[in-house]
């Protein structure tokens, strides 16, 4: 499971270090290539061990094949997916189309956010955990409903 957050700099070709403890993370969960892929609900990027992947896959194949809002959703997220082999130096390569996605330019967050590690740009990261931070009272209701 990750947990915590990294900031990292993206080079000019659109290459990152996966930051040590999630590079360890996603190895040790299985040896294939992490996909890369758009987050559907904000201007971040998820990326996923490949088993955790396909699983994803796996429940986004079981469910209606004629619903548009589910065949959006599945658009979204497995067209755009690739696989991110980790170089030498423990970078990965994140495609245009997902830089754009997320915004990203040169500084970046990795936040491990538990069966997956977010990539946003560092300044809409700060922002999202701004608002978040602004909603506490709220969303510390929403939880202790659910009993957390």
């Amino acid at each position: 499971m990750a947990r915590g957050h990294v900031h990292h700099v993206l080079d000019s070709k659109g290459r990152v270090a996966i930051p040590q403890v999630y590079r360890m993370e996603l190895q040790a969960q299985d040896q294939r290539p992490p996909i890369l892929a758009a987050s559907i609900d904000k201007p971040a990027l998820g990326l996923y061990s490949h088993a955790e992947w396909l699983g994803i896959e796996q429940q986004l194949q079981s469910m209606s094949k004629v619903q548009p809002e589910i065949q959006e959703v599945r658009r979204m997220l497995v067209s755009g997916a690739v696989e991110c082999p980790i170089d030498g130096q423990g970078r990965i390569l994140i495609p245009e189309h997902l830089r754009e996605h997320a915004a990203l330019e040169r500084d970046v967050t990795f936040a491990g956010v538990g069966a997956r590690i977010e990539i946003w740009s560092k300044e809409r990261y700060e922002g999202e955990i701004r608002q978040t931070r602004e909603r506490a009272r709220e969303i510390a209701s929403i939880a202790a409903q659910l009993g957390l």
